[in-house]
């Protein structure tokens, strides 16, 4: 059985494979008092309690990263493959389970780092160049739009300059529009 550590140990940082050997302790402990307990409360369907042993022990072998049956990622879909189970069985069923499943797998994840002066620095950059680069798209789009209507005109004049030379070759000037 594991054994409860002090607010102490609490702060120093744990590294990433003991993390996976706490959470399958963890999961482990909880199994079997779950099991032992559905066992006690009904003793004539030991169905329950085999479902909650195989779900704990899958959780054992995601978090120790030993998959037999899954692909080894810690979601409800690969813990009930792993525990040979449908889906429904822990979103319906065993709720608690897969709870205590979602708190181990974010327990596993590393606290975020904060950020170094140099990386804020190129942050701070890249939004510089961001907002640039923005600004010269948001530019050039209303340049092309410009340069569409210049066209259109263009078209528009040319197809009634074709229409005014008519049959005879000649091109009328166009009155201005001053």
């Amino acid at each position: 059985m594991t054994q409860v550590q002090g607010p102490e140990a609490a702060a120093e940082p744990v590294p990433d494979g003991e993390r996976g050997c706490q959470a399958a302790a963890i999961a482990e402990t909880v199994g079997a008092v779950l099991a032992h307990t559905a066992d006690a409360a009904a003793p004539h369907n030991p169905a329950n309690a085999a479902e909650i042993r195989a779900i704990t022990d899958a959780m054992v072998r995601l978090f120790v990263g030993a998959p037999l049956r899954s692909d080894g990622q810690l979601t409800v879909k690969s813990l009930a493959e792993e525990a040979g189970l449908r889906r429904n069985k822990l979103t319906h069923k065993h709720t608690g389970l897969k709870d205590l499943f979602y708190a181990l797998a974010k327990a596993q994840q590393a606290p975020p780092q904060p950020f170094t002066d140099k990386e804020r620095e190129a942050s701070d950059k890249q939004k510089k160049d961001l907002t640039r680069v923005r600004a010269e798209r948001d530019s050039l789009r209303a340049k092309t739009q410009q340069m569409a209507r210049v066209i259109h005109v263009l078209e528009v004049e040319n197809h009634q300059l074709r229409q005014s030379a008519g049959t005879d070759g000649v091109v009328r000037v166009m009155p201005s529009r001053n």
